[in-house]
């Protein structure tokens, strides 16, 4: 992680090509030691009341990377119900519990506005719609030095599918920072007029 790049303007893109080293070292960010209590024991796994999916710092790190978000707070809303989905535990109250803990009992930067709750459900059902593989299995060190596109391939995170999910929420929230940001689908030579 560097101390280039502020937070709220980073974002990892969807480069398949780069690995999750190279795009990890330019990621800000803060300890372990910055995450608030709060934080730590609905999301972290040594904590007796974790949520599913709960992974240390690190990993959550580089799901952001492999999911191709940034560190606003609506990417955080992707990334976590991305991740809770994907654990394949994920039941309705815990769902619940920790929407109404992001938006009740987290401080800013992790509280959950109503916008980004929308944004968690995106995730929540992006991960199910798709039977992402558990990430917070994923043994993320082992895979510093692959490129993104296999890494992203292994854990059942198809590129295009995340591209698609990035339109349906651009669509559903156009003015967010967090959205007008988001990778987009080119458009490829097939909509350009053919020669005569």
């Amino acid at each position: 992680m560097s101390t280039g790049p502020a937070i709220g303007t980073w974002t990892p893109g969807l480069d398949d090509e780069a690995t999750l080293r190279e795009v990890y070292d330019g990621m800000p960010g803060s300890p372990d030691t910055a995450i608030p209590w709060y934080v730590r024991m609905l999301e972290n796994p040594g904590s007796r009341v974790a949520l599913p999916g709960a992974i240390d710092l690190f990993g959550h790190d580089c799901i952001h990377i492999a999911l191709g978000r940034g560190m606003l707070p609506q990417d955080e809303a992707f990334v976590i119900g991305v991740t809770m989905s994907a654990s394949g535990e994920l039941a309705g109250w815990q769902r619940w519990l920790y929407a109404f803990a992001a938006r009740h009992l987290y401080r800013d930067p992790y509280r959950l506005r109503r916008t980004d709750r929308l944004v968690f459900d995106l995730g929540v059902d992006f991960a199910a719609r798709h039977r992402i593989s558990p990430l917070h299995h994923v043994a993320w060190r082992d895979v510093l030095a692959h490129p993104l596109g296999e890494i992203r391939a292994a854990v059942g995170v198809s590129r295009q599918a995340l591209l698609e999910a990035f339109d349906r929420e651009r669509r559903l929230l156009p003015h967010t920072q967090a959205a007008r940001r988001l990778p987009r689908i080119k458009c490829h030579d097939a909509d350009a007029p053919s020669a005569p």
